[in-house]
């Protein structure tokens, strides 16, 4: 049962990074050459960016080794807290987590920068510009956050 619990896990980090992966080569080949704005609603473009930090830009003068090193820690931490948890929802929240912190650990690899395409604004806000990658971070983060706060005491055995 663990294992096909765990294998669950990681066919979510798959297809969580082969859908961010295939969205950044497209949002590449769309919108760099010429570089280009593409107004899909009043609310949502695509434009091609490049981070070299973090999240929101965070942390853009670190050493791209230090950044990669890091991801790879944690990345492969949260592997193991994966295989450890016997609950559901930690599982899908550790996947996503994974499956966006690989994707773009490989564009750091490739690129040396995270490939960001998604712009959302409203009222002349934009937030940063994002990926799927991210989002499924964000969303894993939400979820271990729910988790944490309504999941009641559980075991990570």
């Amino acid at each position: 049962m663990k294992r096909r619990a765990f294998l669950f896990g990681l066919v979510v980090i798959a297809a969580v990074f082969a859908l961010d992966q295939w969205t950044k080569q497209l949002a590449i080949n769309g919108l760099s050459n010429p570089f280009r704005v593409i107004e899909v609603t009043p609310f949502l473009n695509f434009v091609l960016a490049w981070n070299p930090g973090v999240s929101f830009g965070l942390f853009q003068g670190q050493a791209p080794w230090v950044m990669i090193t890091a991801t790879a820690a944690i990345t492969i931490g949260f592997c193991i807290w994966m295989w450890r948890t016997n609950d559901g929802l930690l599982r899908l929240a550790l996947a996503l987590v994974v499956g966006g912190a690989i994707g773009n650990l490989v564009d750091r690899l490739r690129h040396g920068a995270v490939t960001d395409f998604i712009d959302l604004h409203v009222a002349g806000y934009h937030w940063p510009v994002f990926n799927i990658a991210d989002s499924a971070i964000t969303i894993g983060a939400v979820l271990l956050l729910i988790d944490s706060l309504f999941g009641g005491k559980k075991s990570s055995r």
